[in-house]
């Protein structure tokens, strides 16, 4: 999850930052970022969310950054 790393520190945010802003443990985001571990759907939705994104971009099957847009109710 390339994508993934790249848009944590182009904002400049440290993966136990991040831990404390998703109640995603550091040391599953490191797994994630090292590609030894995939990320549960919930978890990506999170990320997603958080950093304003596609889960394609997340999972590295775009570079296209912008998301979709969001349901009404998840506005």
């Amino acid at each position: 999850m390339k994508n993934l790393k790249s848009i944590r520190k182009r904002k400049r945010i440290t993966q136990i930052n991040l831990q404390i802003k998703t109640g995603i443990d550091q040391s599953t985001l490191s797994k994630y970022e090292l590609g030894i571990k995939l990320p549960t759907c919930d978890n990506l939705v999170i990320l997603a969310k958080f950093f304003n994104t596609s889960l394609d971009y997340l999972m590295d099957l775009t570079d296209v950054e912008e998301p979709y847009p969001r349901k009404e109710k998840d506005k």
